[in-house]
């Protein structure tokens, strides 16, 4: 009985790293295929681009202070000169947001 607890546990361990991964891989991917065009690939967008569209570095306070829902919020509703985000689905958009805290 111990043994079939200890292997339960453990496989609920490896599935919650395991999605995880998969979690923050998803968030990358559409961070790139969304995002980075006007973010930039580190979270810095370019001069240029942040000039026009007012976009602030990740590295910025402001931005740093954000929290995921936040950034979720903006990506679903826009915010500012950035439209909202369309054809993203809600895990989707956890996951890009969550990617986008990530970045220093």
């Amino acid at each position: 009985m111990k043994n079939m607890i200890r292997s339960q546990f453990v496989l609920a361990a490896v599935l919650a790293v395991a999605s995880s991964i998969c979690f923050a891989q998803d968030g990358a991917a559409v961070y790139k295929s969304k995002c980075q065009m006007c973010h930039g690939a580190s979270g810095t967008p370019s001069p240029a681009m942040a000039k026009m569209m007012g976009i602030k570095p990740t590295s910025d306070p402001a931005m740093q202070a954000l929290s995921a829902a936040q950034v979720a919020s903006t990506v679903t509703n826009g915010k500012g000169k950035m439209k909202a985000i369309s054809g993203l689905s809600d895990d989707e958009v956890k996951a890009v947001s969550a990617f986008f805290k990530t970045l220093k």
